[in-house]
């Protein structure tokens, strides 16, 4: 008597029939979802709010005689503080004003004393 091997049996059966049957759950898709939403947070939006924090408290710790630098890279004392502007002297008999938000950092140790 002739055997079929268990593999060859397996090729020389029909095919299933094709038809609709039930997709891919769009549940399985969520894990990697919610994964690459807590990526974002950590890696662009988290830092991005630190920068902001800090930014907003330099602004709001600025006093008279503080040595600045602008963003544009000026540097100077601050001699006046208003709501959205600051006045720096830049030179003997010089005064800028300019906006709160174009002073980039405050440089350690102090100006000198407004003449």
């Amino acid at each position: 008597m002739f055997r079929i091997p268990l593999a060859a049996s397996l090729l020389l059966q029909d095919p299933a029939p094709a038809g609709p049957g039930p997709g891919p759950s769009p549940f399985g898709m969520l894990p990697l979802l919610v994964g690459l939403v807590a990526i974002f947070y950590f890696l662009v939006f988290r830092p991005e709010r630190k920068r902001q924090k800090a930014r907003t408290a330099l602004l709001a710790s600025l006093r008279k005689n503080d040595r600045v630098v602008t963003t544009s890279g000026i540097h100077g004392t601050v001699t006046g503080l208003d709501d959205s502007t600051v006045t720096l002297r830049v030179a003997d008999q010089v005064k800028l004003t300019f906006d709160r938000s174009a002073v980039g950092r405050v440089v350690e140790g102090q100006g000198e004393k407004d003449a």
